[in-house]
């Protein structure tokens, strides 16, 4: 078999030794509760502290404007139901139709149960949200709106600051999912200006069930968790203190390393390019200017997206048909049909998401066995 390549990173990325090395003595001598009032537990709360301060610093907010959660979904949750039922000024939600599962079902749940309106606000060919569109959808009523800054299937990186602006101009205050754009791209509070971003720790080389929301101090957030009072009381639970200075140190070391990511753009462009001229068909999904670095994704109308999946992992590739989130699902995905692409190439579509170590060698390797795969799956003759 060639070269194992593990090209599935928008799913999750292996813990780094760095994020290990960090968490290992509070997973073994330092287990003391943070709500302790003796030495373990005052030594485990001034980790979790320090943890706080950290990410605060990364994500452009106070420490008192960060909590912690146990993953990127939670902190969608927590944003979405925590902002919109903390101090509404009305029932109308603005997001869009391409956010992950995630913002939308925590939107359903407002429209289905506490009575709310949402819009989904339409994207481009490209998966781009319009600011006159948000503009157009915002109303008097209107509490939230949630718009995610980059897309987990296709890459898309949407015009964040054009569009809190137009939000602030209305008052309404505006969440953005950052969870698949953190490793690549500033997402504090103040780079992209929105009130509220969520993060996932298992994107960034931190293990999973480790997240965070930085939320405004201005903004009432109603908690989802009720009992101790943790998290100034919005969110109750006993704190996952190696879990939290793992998600600091990945979320510290990730910023770092962000300067790096010109090279996996070039090995991205070099699989995109070559797909595009060697494979008969192949259509780009998402955004060529406006993309996350270690995205490539693409349809091969006239195959099985499944059945190419399964060619390519015996030849050593190992990457996916979109979110994580989703696998399993016989529907198309709804992000690729917002694009405007038909239901039946929407289910051929395969992603390719880069780690941060990828070469140019491996990224021509990776043209050559997608080139045979597909053609093994649809009789495809390569260029």
């Amino acid at each position: 078999m060639d070269e194992l390549l593990y090209l599935d990173t928008a799913a999750t990325t292996p813990v780094r030794r760095e994020v290990l090395e960090a968490m290992w003595p509070y997973l073994t001598g330092e287990f003391g509760n943070p709500s302790s009032h003796h030495q373990l537990g005052e030594r485990a709360a001034h980790a979790v502290q320090a943890a706080r301060a950290t990410v605060a610093e990364q994500l452009g907010c106070r420490p008192s404007e960060v909590v912690f959660t146990s993953g990127g979904t939670e902190a969608d949750n927590l944003a979405i139901k925590g902002i919109a039922l903390g101090d509404p000024r009305g029932r109308h939600l603005v997001t869009t139709r391409i956010e992950h599962e995630a913002v939308r079902e925590s939107a359903d749940y407002l429209k289905r149960l506490h009575g709310f309106d949402v819009t989904e606000l339409p994207v481009d060919g490209e998966g781009r949200v319009s600011p006159e569109d948000l503009e157009r959808a915002l109303r008097p009523d209107t509490t939230l709106v949630s718009i995610q800054h980059a897309n987990n299937e296709i890459g898309t990186v949407q015009p964040i600051r054009e569009l809190v602006a137009v939000a602030r101009a209305a008052g309404v205050p505006m969440h953005s999912d950052a969870v698949q754009s953190a490793d690549a791209l500033e997402v504090g509070l103040a780079s992209l200006g929105v009130d509220a971003v969520s993060i996932a720790g298992h994107k960034l080389g931190a293990p999973k069930g480790t997240g965070a929301l930085a939320v405004r101090g201005s903004l009432p957030l109603e908690p989802l968790l009720h009992g101790g009072g943790q998290e100034r009381g919005r969110r109750s639970g006993t704190e996952n203190v190696a879990g939290v200075v793992g998600l600091a140190t990945a979320l510290a070391l990730t910023s770092l390393e962000r300067g790096q990511k010109a090279r996996v753009s070039e090995a991205r462009d070099v699989i995109i390019d070559g797909v595009l001229a060697r494979v008969p068909g192949a259509v780009l999904t998402g955004s060529r200017e406006h993309r996350l670095p270690a995205n490539a994704s693409f349809c091969f109308p006239g195959t099985s997206g499944e059945a190419v999946l399964l060619e390519l992992e015996g030849r050593g590739i190992v990457c996916s048909s979109g979110s994580a989130c989703a696998a399993g699902s016989d529907e198309p995905s709804p992000v690729l049909l917002a694009l405007g692409i038909a239901p039946e190439v929407a289910q051929t579509a395969v992603r390719f998401t880069l780690p941060a170590e990828i070469t140019l060698t491996q990224a021509d390797s990776i043209v050559d066995r997608v080139v045979d795969a597909v053609a093994a799956v649809g009789g495809l003759r390569a260029r």
